[in-house]
Protein backbone atom coordinates (compact mmCIF):
# COMPACT_ATOMS: atom_id res chain seq x y z
CA UNK A 1 0.00 0.00 0.00
CA UNK A 2 1.34 3.49 -0.77
CA UNK A 3 2.32 5.29 2.40
CA UNK A 4 -0.74 6.98 3.76
CA UNK A 5 -2.87 5.28 1.15
CA UNK A 6 -6.40 6.26 1.68
CA UNK A 7 -9.32 4.01 2.04
CA UNK A 8 -12.28 5.78 0.84
CA UNK A 9 -15.95 5.90 0.47
CA UNK A 10 -17.92 7.23 -2.43
CA UNK A 11 -16.64 4.58 -4.83
CA UNK A 12 -20.02 4.48 -6.54
CA UNK A 13 -20.58 8.23 -6.42
CA UNK A 14 -19.80 8.69 -10.10
CA UNK A 15 -22.72 6.50 -11.14
CA UNK A 16 -25.29 7.83 -8.67
CA UNK A 17 -26.82 11.24 -9.45
CA UNK A 18 -26.04 13.31 -6.40
CA UNK A 19 -29.18 15.37 -6.61
CA UNK A 20 -31.37 12.28 -6.30
CA UNK A 21 -33.59 12.52 -3.24
CA UNK A 22 -32.77 9.46 -1.12
CA UNK A 23 -35.53 7.11 -0.07
CA UNK A 24 -36.09 6.50 3.60
CA UNK A 25 -34.67 3.15 4.63
CA UNK A 26 -37.11 0.80 6.26
CA UNK A 27 -36.64 -2.44 8.07
CA UNK A 28 -33.19 -3.90 8.75
CA UNK A 29 -31.80 -5.36 5.59
CA UNK A 30 -32.44 -2.28 3.50
CA UNK A 31 -35.18 -0.82 1.33
CA UNK A 32 -36.22 -2.22 -2.01
CA UNK A 33 -35.33 0.54 -4.49
CA UNK A 34 -37.83 1.47 -7.16
CA UNK A 35 -37.36 -0.41 -10.41
CA UNK A 36 -36.40 -3.59 -8.59
CA UNK A 37 -39.81 -5.28 -8.73
CA UNK A 38 -38.31 -8.45 -10.21
CA UNK A 39 -36.05 -8.92 -7.20
CA UNK A 40 -36.95 -11.39 -4.47
CA UNK A 41 -35.70 -11.69 -0.90
CA UNK A 42 -34.16 -14.49 1.16
CA UNK A 43 -33.62 -14.21 4.91
CA UNK A 44 -30.46 -15.65 6.48
CA UNK A 45 -29.84 -16.07 10.18
CA UNK A 46 -26.47 -15.31 11.78
CA UNK A 47 -25.15 -16.09 15.25
CA UNK A 48 -22.06 -14.26 16.47
CA UNK A 49 -20.04 -14.86 19.62
CA UNK A 50 -20.94 -11.76 21.62
CA UNK A 51 -22.91 -8.55 21.88
CA UNK A 52 -21.95 -5.28 23.47
CA UNK A 53 -21.85 -1.50 23.40
CA UNK A 54 -19.01 0.99 23.16
CA UNK A 55 -18.35 4.56 22.06
CA UNK A 56 -17.71 5.08 18.39
CA UNK A 57 -14.12 4.65 17.29
CA UNK A 58 -12.46 7.85 16.13
CA UNK A 59 -12.73 6.70 12.53
CA UNK A 60 -16.46 6.07 12.99
CA UNK A 61 -16.89 9.46 14.65
CA UNK A 62 -15.10 11.13 11.75
CA UNK A 63 -17.34 9.60 9.11
CA UNK A 64 -20.46 10.17 11.23
CA UNK A 65 -19.67 13.88 11.39
CA UNK A 66 -19.17 13.87 7.59
CA UNK A 67 -22.47 12.01 7.10
CA UNK A 68 -24.34 14.58 9.17
CA UNK A 69 -22.80 17.43 7.19
CA UNK A 70 -23.75 15.76 3.88
CA UNK A 71 -27.27 14.53 4.71
CA UNK A 72 -29.68 13.95 3.08
CA UNK A 73 -27.28 13.12 0.23
CA UNK A 74 -25.15 10.86 2.44
CA UNK A 75 -25.69 7.89 0.13
CA UNK A 76 -22.55 9.42 -1.42
CA UNK A 77 -20.57 7.56 1.27
CA UNK A 78 -21.93 4.10 0.45
CA UNK A 79 -19.23 1.62 -0.59
CA UNK A 80 -20.05 -1.04 -3.17
CA UNK A 81 -18.33 -4.20 -4.36
CA UNK A 82 -19.23 -6.93 -6.86
CA UNK A 83 -17.66 -10.39 -6.49
CA UNK A 84 -17.83 -12.61 -9.63
CA UNK A 85 -18.37 -16.25 -8.69
CA UNK A 86 -18.68 -17.88 -12.12
CA UNK A 87 -15.26 -16.85 -13.45
CA UNK A 88 -13.33 -19.75 -11.91
CA UNK A 89 -13.75 -22.89 -9.83
CA UNK A 90 -16.80 -25.08 -9.48
CA UNK A 91 -20.33 -23.66 -9.74
CA UNK A 92 -21.74 -22.07 -6.59
CA UNK A 93 -25.24 -22.92 -5.41
CA UNK A 94 -27.63 -20.52 -3.72
CA UNK A 95 -27.47 -22.31 -0.33
CA UNK A 96 -23.65 -22.20 -0.45
CA UNK A 97 -23.61 -18.47 -1.18
CA UNK A 98 -26.23 -17.69 1.47
CA UNK A 99 -24.28 -19.73 4.02
CA UNK A 100 -21.09 -17.86 3.17
CA UNK A 101 -22.85 -14.52 3.67
CA UNK A 102 -24.08 -15.67 7.09
CA UNK A 103 -20.58 -16.74 8.14
CA UNK A 104 -19.15 -13.46 6.84
CA UNK A 105 -21.57 -11.56 9.07
CA UNK A 106 -20.63 -13.75 12.04
CA UNK A 107 -16.89 -13.32 11.40
CA UNK A 108 -16.84 -9.52 11.24
CA UNK A 109 -18.52 -7.75 14.14
CA UNK A 110 -18.86 -4.46 12.26
CA UNK A 111 -21.51 -6.09 10.01
CA UNK A 112 -23.62 -6.76 13.11
CA UNK A 113 -23.17 -3.28 14.58
CA UNK A 114 -25.66 -0.44 14.39
CA UNK A 115 -25.67 3.14 15.57
CA UNK A 116 -27.08 3.88 19.02
CA UNK A 117 -28.33 7.44 18.81
CA UNK A 118 -28.30 9.74 21.82
CA UNK A 119 -31.74 11.05 22.82
CA UNK A 120 -30.20 14.46 23.53
CA UNK A 121 -28.44 14.73 20.15
CA UNK A 122 -25.09 13.99 21.75
CA UNK A 123 -22.37 11.68 20.46
CA UNK A 124 -23.86 8.31 19.41
CA UNK A 125 -22.46 4.93 20.39
CA UNK A 126 -22.21 1.58 18.62
CA UNK A 127 -24.31 -1.45 19.49
CA UNK A 128 -23.13 -4.95 18.54
CA UNK A 129 -25.75 -7.70 18.16
CA UNK A 130 -24.86 -11.35 18.65
CA UNK A 131 -27.64 -12.67 16.41
CA UNK A 132 -30.19 -11.61 13.86
CA UNK A 133 -31.35 -12.04 10.28
CA UNK A 134 -30.11 -10.38 7.11
CA UNK A 135 -32.28 -9.94 4.05
CA UNK A 136 -30.52 -10.87 0.79
CA UNK A 137 -31.79 -9.60 -2.56
CA UNK A 138 -32.01 -12.26 -5.27
CA UNK A 139 -31.99 -11.39 -8.98
CA UNK A 140 -32.15 -13.74 -11.96
CA UNK A 141 -30.30 -13.19 -15.24
CA UNK A 142 -30.67 -14.97 -18.57
CA UNK A 143 -26.97 -15.72 -19.07
CA UNK A 144 -23.45 -14.79 -17.98
CA UNK A 145 -23.14 -11.56 -20.02
CA UNK A 146 -26.50 -10.40 -18.72
CA UNK A 147 -25.54 -11.44 -15.17
CA UNK A 148 -22.51 -9.13 -15.09
CA UNK A 149 -24.60 -6.18 -16.25
CA UNK A 150 -27.36 -7.06 -13.80
CA UNK A 151 -24.87 -7.18 -10.91
CA UNK A 152 -23.67 -3.66 -11.71
CA UNK A 153 -27.23 -2.42 -12.10
CA UNK A 154 -28.20 -4.06 -8.83
CA UNK A 155 -25.28 -2.41 -7.05
CA UNK A 156 -26.40 0.92 -8.45
CA UNK A 157 -29.90 0.41 -7.10
CA UNK A 158 -28.66 -0.61 -3.66
CA UNK A 159 -26.25 2.34 -3.58
CA UNK A 160 -28.86 4.96 -4.40
CA UNK A 161 -30.45 5.12 -0.93
CA UNK A 162 -28.99 6.17 2.37
CA UNK A 163 -28.71 3.75 5.26
CA UNK A 164 -30.96 3.89 8.30
CA UNK A 165 -28.00 3.89 10.65
CA UNK A 166 -29.90 2.99 13.81
CA UNK A 167 -32.27 0.35 12.41
CA UNK A 168 -30.62 -1.19 9.37
CA UNK A 169 -27.72 -3.62 9.32
CA UNK A 170 -24.71 -1.83 7.79
CA UNK A 171 -24.51 -4.23 4.84
CA UNK A 172 -26.90 -4.84 1.95
CA UNK A 173 -26.24 -8.12 0.21
CA UNK A 174 -27.49 -9.49 -3.08
CA UNK A 175 -26.94 -12.51 -5.32
CA UNK A 176 -27.33 -12.77 -9.08
CA UNK A 177 -28.22 -16.21 -10.44
CA UNK A 178 -28.30 -17.90 -13.82
CA UNK A 179 -30.42 -21.01 -13.52
CA UNK A 180 -29.61 -22.62 -10.18
CA UNK A 181 -26.07 -21.18 -9.96
CA UNK A 182 -24.86 -17.96 -8.37
CA UNK A 183 -22.79 -15.85 -10.74
CA UNK A 184 -22.20 -12.71 -8.66
CA UNK A 185 -22.38 -11.56 -5.05
CA UNK A 186 -23.04 -7.87 -4.43
CA UNK A 187 -22.13 -6.05 -1.21
CA UNK A 188 -23.20 -2.51 -0.37
CA UNK A 189 -21.56 -1.25 2.82
CA UNK A 190 -22.30 1.56 5.22
CA UNK A 191 -19.19 3.68 5.75
CA UNK A 192 -19.66 3.46 9.52
CA UNK A 193 -18.89 -0.25 9.21
CA UNK A 194 -16.14 -0.27 6.60
CA UNK A 195 -13.74 1.84 4.61
CA UNK A 196 -12.33 0.99 1.19
CA UNK A 197 -9.63 -1.31 2.56
CA UNK A 198 -12.15 -3.11 4.76
CA UNK A 199 -14.38 -3.61 1.72
CA UNK A 200 -11.54 -5.46 0.01
CA UNK A 201 -11.08 -7.64 3.11
CA UNK A 202 -14.77 -8.55 2.97
CA UNK A 203 -14.56 -9.47 -0.71
CA UNK A 204 -11.51 -11.63 -0.03
CA UNK A 205 -13.14 -13.37 2.94
CA UNK A 206 -16.41 -13.95 1.12
CA UNK A 207 -14.53 -15.55 -1.78
CA UNK A 208 -12.69 -17.85 0.66
CA UNK A 209 -15.87 -18.74 2.52
CA UNK A 210 -17.59 -19.64 -0.74
CA UNK A 211 -14.68 -21.63 -2.17
CA UNK A 212 -13.12 -23.19 0.93
CA UNK A 213 -15.68 -22.81 3.68
CA UNK A 214 -13.21 -20.89 5.85
CA UNK A 215 -11.46 -17.51 5.79
CA UNK A 216 -8.77 -18.48 8.30
CA UNK A 217 -8.17 -17.19 11.85
CA UNK A 218 -10.47 -14.45 13.11
CA UNK A 219 -9.32 -10.82 12.96
CA UNK A 220 -6.89 -9.78 15.68
CA UNK A 221 -9.02 -6.85 16.85
CA UNK A 222 -12.63 -5.64 16.76
CA UNK A 223 -14.28 -2.22 16.54
CA UNK A 224 -15.47 -2.45 20.14
CA UNK A 225 -11.97 -3.26 21.40
CA UNK A 226 -10.46 -0.44 19.34
CA UNK A 227 -13.02 2.06 20.63
CA UNK A 228 -12.27 1.19 24.24
CA UNK A 229 -8.54 1.48 23.58
CA UNK A 230 -8.86 4.88 21.91
CA UNK A 231 -11.02 6.31 24.68
CA UNK A 232 -8.67 5.07 27.43
CA UNK A 233 -5.95 7.32 28.87
CA UNK A 234 -3.15 6.07 26.59
CA UNK A 235 -5.30 6.50 23.51
CA UNK A 236 -6.21 10.04 24.47
CA UNK A 237 -2.53 10.92 24.92
CA UNK A 238 -1.84 9.69 21.38
CA UNK A 239 -4.75 11.71 20.10
CA UNK A 240 -3.53 14.86 21.85
CA UNK A 241 -0.10 14.46 20.26
CA UNK A 242 -1.72 14.20 16.83
CA UNK A 243 -3.77 17.34 17.42
CA UNK A 244 -0.61 19.22 18.39
CA UNK A 245 0.58 18.56 14.83
CA UNK A 246 -2.71 19.91 13.50
CA UNK A 247 -2.45 23.11 15.52
CA UNK A 248 1.12 23.73 14.36
CA UNK A 249 0.07 23.09 10.77
CA UNK A 250 -2.97 25.33 10.99
CA UNK A 251 -0.82 28.15 12.35
CA UNK A 252 1.71 27.75 9.50
CA UNK A 253 -0.89 27.81 6.71
CA UNK A 254 -3.62 30.13 5.48
CA UNK A 255 -6.91 29.73 7.34
CA UNK A 256 -8.38 28.12 4.23
CA UNK A 257 -7.23 27.29 0.71
CA UNK A 258 -10.29 28.80 -0.99
CA UNK A 259 -11.18 31.96 0.92
CA UNK A 260 -13.37 33.80 -1.57
CA UNK A 261 -16.07 32.70 -4.03
CA UNK A 262 -15.20 33.59 -7.61
CA UNK A 263 -18.35 32.62 -9.51
CA UNK A 264 -22.08 32.16 -9.23
CA UNK A 265 -22.57 28.56 -8.04
CA UNK A 266 -24.15 26.12 -10.47
CA UNK A 267 -27.20 24.02 -9.74
CA UNK A 268 -26.44 21.40 -8.48
CA UNK A 269 -23.61 23.22 -6.74
CA UNK A 270 -20.90 20.52 -6.71
CA UNK A 271 -19.49 19.14 -9.97
CA UNK A 272 -17.15 16.21 -10.48
CA UNK A 273 -14.60 16.33 -13.30
CA UNK A 274 -12.82 13.09 -14.21
CA UNK A 275 -9.60 12.72 -16.18
CA UNK A 276 -8.40 9.25 -17.26
CA UNK A 277 -4.78 9.31 -18.41
CA UNK A 278 -2.35 6.51 -19.31
CA UNK A 279 0.36 9.19 -19.68
CA UNK A 280 -0.18 10.34 -16.11
CA UNK A 281 0.12 6.80 -14.75
CA UNK A 282 3.51 6.30 -16.42
CA UNK A 283 4.72 9.79 -15.50
CA UNK A 284 3.82 9.46 -11.82
CA UNK A 285 5.85 6.23 -11.61
CA UNK A 286 8.81 7.81 -13.39
CA UNK A 287 8.92 10.87 -11.13
CA UNK A 288 8.43 8.79 -7.99
CA UNK A 289 11.28 6.45 -8.90
CA UNK A 290 13.63 9.29 -9.86
CA UNK A 291 13.10 11.13 -6.56
CA UNK A 292 12.66 8.09 -4.29
CA UNK A 293 9.18 8.99 -3.09
CA UNK A 294 5.83 7.31 -3.58
CA UNK A 295 3.44 8.02 -6.41
CA UNK A 296 0.96 9.22 -3.81
CA UNK A 297 3.48 11.86 -2.71
CA UNK A 298 3.94 13.02 -6.31
CA UNK A 299 0.18 13.40 -6.82
CA UNK A 300 -0.39 15.01 -3.41
CA UNK A 301 2.40 17.51 -4.02
CA UNK A 302 1.08 18.37 -7.47
CA UNK A 303 -2.39 18.93 -6.07
CA UNK A 304 -1.07 21.12 -3.25
CA UNK A 305 1.20 23.17 -5.50
CA UNK A 306 -1.54 23.83 -8.06
CA UNK A 307 -4.09 24.83 -5.42
CA UNK A 308 -1.58 27.19 -3.80
CA UNK A 309 -0.66 28.70 -7.17
CA UNK A 310 -4.27 29.12 -8.24
CA UNK A 311 -5.27 30.85 -5.01
CA UNK A 312 -2.09 32.91 -4.55
CA UNK A 313 -0.78 31.14 -1.43
CA UNK A 314 2.83 30.54 -0.51
CA UNK A 315 1.87 27.67 1.79
CA UNK A 316 -0.48 24.83 0.89
CA UNK A 317 -2.60 22.88 3.35
CA UNK A 318 -4.26 19.69 2.09
CA UNK A 319 -6.08 16.97 4.01
CA UNK A 320 -5.08 13.51 2.72
CA UNK A 321 -7.35 10.70 3.85
CA UNK A 322 -5.14 8.23 5.69
CA UNK A 323 -5.79 4.50 6.01
CA UNK A 324 -4.36 4.08 9.55
CA UNK A 325 -3.55 0.38 9.11
CA UNK A 326 0.16 0.23 9.83
CA UNK A 327 -0.39 -1.59 13.16
CA UNK A 328 -0.47 -5.34 12.63
CA UNK A 329 -3.67 -5.84 14.65
CA UNK A 330 -5.54 -3.39 12.41
CA UNK A 331 -4.55 -4.65 8.97
CA UNK A 332 -7.42 -7.13 8.69
CA UNK A 333 -9.93 -5.25 10.82
CA UNK A 334 -13.23 -4.56 9.08
CA UNK A 335 -14.11 -1.10 10.30
CA UNK A 336 -13.70 2.46 9.15
CA UNK A 337 -10.23 3.48 10.26
CA UNK A 338 -9.46 6.22 7.76
CA UNK A 339 -9.24 9.79 9.02
CA UNK A 340 -8.03 13.08 7.64
CA UNK A 341 -4.39 14.01 7.94
CA UNK A 342 -2.93 17.50 7.56
CA UNK A 343 -0.26 18.00 4.90
CA UNK A 344 1.37 21.44 5.02
CA UNK A 345 3.95 22.54 2.48
CA UNK A 346 5.62 25.94 2.34
CA UNK A 347 6.51 26.17 -1.34
CA UNK A 348 9.08 28.93 -0.85
CA UNK A 349 10.99 27.09 1.89
CA UNK A 350 10.67 23.65 0.29
CA UNK A 351 12.07 24.80 -3.05
CA UNK A 352 14.69 27.21 -1.68
CA UNK A 353 18.40 26.57 -1.23
CA UNK A 354 18.25 26.40 2.59
CA UNK A 355 15.56 23.78 3.03
CA UNK A 356 15.11 22.63 6.63
CA UNK A 357 15.95 19.02 7.39
CA UNK A 358 14.50 16.45 9.76
CA UNK A 359 10.93 15.85 10.87
CA UNK A 360 10.38 18.92 13.06
CA UNK A 361 6.95 20.48 12.83
CA UNK A 362 6.65 23.82 11.04
CA UNK A 363 6.31 26.88 13.26
CA UNK A 364 5.74 30.55 12.75
CA UNK A 365 2.93 32.93 11.89
CA UNK A 366 0.42 32.54 9.13
CA UNK A 367 1.91 33.18 5.72
CA UNK A 368 2.08 36.75 4.47
CA UNK A 369 -0.54 38.00 2.08
CA UNK A 370 0.16 38.34 -1.60
CA UNK A 371 0.65 36.16 -4.63
CA UNK A 372 3.03 33.26 -4.91
CA UNK A 373 5.29 35.35 -7.12
CA UNK A 374 5.60 37.97 -4.34
CA UNK A 375 6.40 35.24 -1.81
CA UNK A 376 9.80 34.60 -3.41
CA UNK A 377 9.28 31.20 -5.01
CA UNK A 378 12.28 29.57 -6.64
CA UNK A 379 12.99 26.20 -8.18
CA UNK A 380 10.79 23.70 -9.97
CA UNK A 381 8.02 21.32 -9.07
CA UNK A 382 10.34 18.38 -8.41
CA UNK A 383 12.37 20.50 -5.97
CA UNK A 384 9.34 20.29 -3.66
CA UNK A 385 9.35 16.50 -3.40
CA UNK A 386 11.92 15.89 -0.61
CA UNK A 387 10.18 18.28 1.79
CA UNK A 388 6.77 17.10 0.63
CA UNK A 389 7.71 13.50 1.43
CA UNK A 390 8.60 14.45 5.00
CA UNK A 391 5.46 16.52 5.38
CA UNK A 392 3.37 13.61 4.11
CA UNK A 393 4.90 11.28 6.69
CA UNK A 394 4.05 13.76 9.45
CA UNK A 395 0.48 13.90 8.17
CA UNK A 396 0.14 10.12 8.16
CA UNK A 397 1.52 9.79 11.69
CA UNK A 398 -0.92 12.37 13.05
CA UNK A 399 -4.14 11.04 11.51
CA UNK A 400 -5.55 9.20 14.56
CA UNK A 401 -7.41 11.53 16.93
CA UNK A 402 -10.81 12.18 18.46
CA UNK A 403 -12.91 14.17 15.95
CA UNK A 404 -14.73 15.86 18.84
CA UNK A 405 -11.42 17.30 20.06
CA UNK A 406 -10.49 18.10 16.45
CA UNK A 407 -13.71 20.09 16.06
CA UNK A 408 -12.93 21.94 19.29
CA UNK A 409 -9.45 22.84 17.99
CA UNK A 410 -10.92 24.26 14.80
CA UNK A 411 -13.50 26.27 16.71
CA UNK A 412 -10.84 27.67 19.07
CA UNK A 413 -8.56 28.76 16.24
CA UNK A 414 -11.45 30.14 14.20
CA UNK A 415 -12.47 32.31 17.15
CA UNK A 416 -8.87 33.43 17.63
CA UNK A 417 -8.40 34.31 13.94
CA UNK A 418 -11.87 35.75 13.43
CA UNK A 419 -12.43 33.53 10.39
CA UNK A 420 -13.14 29.89 9.61
CA UNK A 421 -9.99 27.77 9.95
CA UNK A 422 -10.25 24.71 7.70
CA UNK A 423 -8.40 23.86 4.46
CA UNK A 424 -11.55 22.65 2.66
CA UNK A 425 -9.12 20.84 0.38
CA UNK A 426 -8.77 17.05 0.52
CA UNK A 427 -6.82 14.37 -1.32
CA UNK A 428 -7.87 10.75 -1.54
CA UNK A 429 -5.62 8.13 -3.13
CA UNK A 430 -8.00 5.20 -3.30
CA UNK A 431 -5.49 2.70 -4.68
CA UNK A 432 -4.65 -0.09 -2.25
CA UNK A 433 -1.24 -0.63 -3.83
CA UNK A 434 1.00 1.19 -6.27
CA UNK A 435 2.10 -0.77 -9.29
CA UNK A 436 5.84 -0.85 -9.85
CA UNK A 437 7.07 1.04 -12.90
CA UNK A 438 8.19 -1.40 -15.60
CA UNK A 439 11.95 -1.56 -16.09
CA UNK A 440 13.35 0.26 -19.10
CA UNK A 441 14.73 3.56 -20.33
CA UNK A 442 12.97 6.87 -19.85
CA UNK A 443 10.21 7.42 -22.40
CA UNK A 444 11.14 9.44 -25.45
CA UNK A 445 9.42 12.70 -26.31
CA UNK A 446 7.05 11.00 -28.74
CA UNK A 447 5.81 8.36 -26.30
CA UNK A 448 4.23 10.71 -23.71
CA UNK A 449 2.60 12.70 -26.52
CA UNK A 450 1.10 9.52 -27.94
CA UNK A 451 -0.10 8.42 -24.50
CA UNK A 452 -1.67 11.82 -23.83
CA UNK A 453 -3.77 11.47 -26.96
CA UNK A 454 -5.55 8.66 -25.10
CA UNK A 455 -6.50 10.97 -22.21
CA UNK A 456 -10.23 11.42 -21.71
CA UNK A 457 -12.12 13.98 -19.65
CA UNK A 458 -15.72 14.48 -18.64
CA UNK A 459 -18.12 15.61 -15.92
CA UNK A 460 -19.76 12.34 -14.79
CA UNK A 461 -21.64 13.56 -11.70
CA UNK A 462 -23.08 16.51 -9.83
CA UNK A 463 -24.22 16.83 -6.24
CA UNK A 464 -26.19 19.28 -4.15
CA UNK A 465 -24.05 19.11 -1.05
CA UNK A 466 -20.49 18.10 -0.17
CA UNK A 467 -18.70 19.22 3.00
CA UNK A 468 -15.62 20.44 1.13
CA UNK A 469 -14.59 22.79 -1.67
CA UNK A 470 -11.93 20.64 -3.40
CA UNK A 471 -11.92 16.83 -3.19
CA UNK A 472 -9.41 14.98 -5.37
CA UNK A 473 -9.77 11.20 -5.78
CA UNK A 474 -7.23 8.91 -7.45
CA UNK A 475 -8.05 5.43 -8.77
CA UNK A 476 -6.78 3.14 -11.53
CA UNK A 477 -8.53 2.22 -14.75
CA UNK A 478 -6.58 -0.38 -16.71
CA UNK A 479 -3.17 1.12 -17.52
CA UNK A 480 -4.38 4.64 -16.71
CA UNK A 481 -4.81 6.78 -13.65
CA UNK A 482 -8.30 8.12 -13.13
CA UNK A 483 -8.26 11.41 -11.23
CA UNK A 484 -11.58 12.91 -10.17
CA UNK A 485 -12.04 16.39 -8.74
CA UNK A 486 -15.29 17.23 -6.98
CA UNK A 487 -15.46 20.95 -6.26
CA UNK A 488 -17.76 23.72 -5.13
CA UNK A 489 -18.54 25.65 -8.30
CA UNK A 490 -18.68 28.91 -6.34
CA UNK A 491 -14.92 28.53 -5.78
CA UNK A 492 -13.92 26.36 -8.74
CA UNK A 493 -16.34 26.64 -11.66
CA UNK A 494 -16.43 23.75 -14.15
CA UNK A 495 -13.78 25.29 -16.41
CA UNK A 496 -11.43 25.60 -13.41
CA UNK A 497 -12.06 21.97 -12.44
CA UNK A 498 -11.07 20.93 -15.95
CA UNK A 499 -8.00 23.20 -15.88
CA UNK A 500 -6.77 21.75 -12.56
CA UNK A 501 -6.94 18.18 -13.84
CA UNK A 502 -5.23 18.89 -17.15
CA UNK A 503 -2.62 21.02 -15.35
CA UNK A 504 -1.83 18.12 -13.03
CA UNK A 505 -1.29 15.83 -16.01
CA UNK A 506 0.91 18.37 -17.80
CA UNK A 507 2.90 19.19 -14.67
CA UNK A 508 3.79 15.57 -13.90
CA UNK A 509 4.29 14.45 -17.51
CA UNK A 510 6.71 17.36 -18.10
CA UNK A 511 8.56 16.48 -14.88
CA UNK A 512 8.88 12.86 -15.99
CA UNK A 513 10.39 14.04 -19.26
CA UNK A 514 13.10 15.94 -17.38
CA UNK A 515 11.64 19.44 -17.76
CA UNK A 516 9.76 20.14 -14.51
CA UNK A 517 7.91 23.47 -14.71
CA UNK A 518 9.19 26.33 -12.54
CA UNK A 519 6.94 27.07 -9.58
CA UNK A 520 6.47 30.62 -10.81
CA UNK A 521 4.74 29.23 -13.93
CA UNK A 522 2.13 27.08 -12.20
CA UNK A 523 -0.49 29.81 -12.17
CA UNK A 524 -0.04 30.26 -15.92
CA UNK A 525 -0.26 26.49 -16.37
CA UNK A 526 -3.72 26.57 -14.80
CA UNK A 527 -4.78 28.97 -17.53
CA UNK A 528 -3.21 27.22 -20.50
CA UNK A 529 -3.44 23.52 -19.61
CA UNK A 530 -5.84 21.47 -21.65
CA UNK A 531 -6.23 24.01 -24.44
CA UNK A 532 -8.39 22.50 -27.16
CA UNK A 533 -8.14 18.97 -25.78
CA UNK A 534 -11.39 17.11 -25.08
Amino acid sequence: MPEGTVTVAGLRAGSVPADTEPETAGTPGGPVPSGACSDTRREIAFHGERSGRAPLTWGQRAIWHAIRRTAPNDHYFNIGRVLPLADRGRPVTVPEALGALARLTERHESLRTRLLLSPLDGEPAQSLADAGTLSVTMTRAAGLPEAAAEAEALLGRLSATRFDYAAEWPVRAALVTVGDRVTHAVLLLCHLAADGHAAEILVRDLRLLVRRGSAGPPPASTPLDLARDQHAAAGRRRGAAALAHWEAGYRAAPPTMFPDPCAQPRTPRFWTGRLVSPALARAVGTVAAAHRVSGSTVLLTASAALVAAGEGHRTAAVMPIVGNRTAGALRDLVSTLSQDGLFVLNLAEASGPREASGLAEPHGPTEPSGTTEAAGLAGTFTDLLPAAYRSALRAYRAAVYDPVEWDALGERLSAEYGTDVHPYCCFNDMRLVERALPEGPRATGAEPAEARRRTTFGFPATQDRVACRYCLHVTEEGDALAVSLTADTAYLPPEAIRAHLYAMEELIVASAAGTPPPLTELRTLLVTAGGDRP
